[in-house]
């Protein structure tokens, strides 16, 4: 039986919905604002969290207000394509359709676990899966100038830690090699994938060259294999190229460059939960690894996506570090990897 179908008959009674905005200054130097979905129905509450990442797109959803028609006796999959046939923006998305995705993941994902708290069961005991040790990377991305400083202080705190970082052309060979010589990075983020926003990341053969050799033992996320001279740079690194910007879709794994080893599985960007399911099965079947990742959630979100990875991909460096490492400073007695399994007795969150 495929994961969806062990969801998707569960009964859900909605009668309201309420939205909740949440803000914080990250460690990214911007102000994140998210809104949690708040789905009432039959004395319990399912949340959810809405990750879009443009603030002017949070603050009109919050002014609408609970708009959309969402009360009535479901179950959990006719309910979730109910919310697929809605428009959920009161305009259009400053960042297009992946938005959109975002969005309707939000109200799934409160909608999976109101089912859940409604039929007295966890996600886990549903799914028939054991939770596990959950291995997690904190990402950064290096102030400018280039440091080593912000990771030799967090190691000096918490000294098991493990790191994705984002590369950058202005990295030295003395950087490259203070960096290694920590033995704490797992992986290398290009962000050769990304078009009109403000982490683009342009790609040249140099730079790229000296990161794949500089970290030998490293994924290497989202390079731009269209960009002149990278394919060839790469050539020998294809079994630990990994993809996590392009894929939104089962459709989008099968039309990488080649058959990946490792692919970013974030349910929010997946925008659904029988999309979710699906990516999940498909990438089992065929032997593809999978890790997850994070989008600065503030509230349940991010205990979501832990108990997601927990369940299908605990060992695999997953980008979901406790909400505290995002902070600008973080604070000190956060968890160190591998978090220790926390699901609620009902529903789907991570408690915490």
């Amino acid at each position: 039986m495929s994961t969806y179908a062990l969801l998707e008959g569960l009964p859900l009674t909605v009668d309201s919905y309420e939205l909740e905005g949440l803000q914080l200054d990250v460690s990214s130097g911007f102000t994140r604002k998210s809104t949690v979905i708040h789905l009432v129905g039959g004395g319990h509450e399912g949340l959810g969290e809405d990750v879009v990442y443009d603030a002017e797109d949070q603050e009109k959803l919050q002014a609408a207000g609970p708009v959309q028609p969402l009360a009535g006796e479901w179950t959990l999959g006719a309910f979730c394509d109910h919310v697929d046939a809605l428009d959920l923006f009161p305009e259009e998305p400053v960042d297009g359709e992946v938005s959109r995705l975002y969005r309707r993941w939000a109200f799934h994902s409160a909608a999976l676990d109101l089912a859940l708290r409604q039929a007295g069961r966890p996600l886990h005991e549903v799914l028939g899966r054991t939770l596990r040790p959950l291995t997690f990377v904190v990402s950064l991305a290096l102030p400018e100038p280039a440091s080593i400083a912000p990771i030799a202080g967090l190691l000096a705190r918490y000294p098991t830690l493990r790191f994705k970082l984002d590369g950058k052309a202005s990295w030295d060979d003395e950087l490259i090699a203070a960096l290694r010589e920590t033995g704490a990075v797992d992986s290398i983020d290009y962000k050769g994938q990304y078009r009109g926003t403000v982490v683009d990341t342009p790609a040249a053969p140099d730079w790229y060259r000296r990161i794949a050799e500089g970290f030998p033992e490293a994924w290497l996320e989202d390079p731009d294999l269209d960009a002149p001279g990278i394919a060839d740079v790469l050539a020998a690194d294809h079994g630990r190229i990994t993809w996590d910007a392009p894929i939104h879709s089962i459709a989008d794994i099968e039309a990488l460059p080649f058959a990946p080893r490792m692919v970013n599985i974030k349910p929010s960007r997946l925008g659904g939960l029988k999309r979710l399911c699906a990516a999940y099965d498909h990438c089992a079947e065929r032997g593809i690894g999978a890790y997850g990742g994070g989008q600065f959630e503030l509230g349940v979100g991010r205990g979501q996506a832990q108990y997601l990875a927990a369940l299908f991909h605990p060992d695999t460096p997953n980008d979901l570090a406790p909400g505290g490492y995002n902070h600008a400073v973080p604070a000190d007695g956060l968890p160190s990897s591998p978090l220790a399994p926390r699901p609620s007795a009902t529903g789907f969150r991570w408690e915490g």
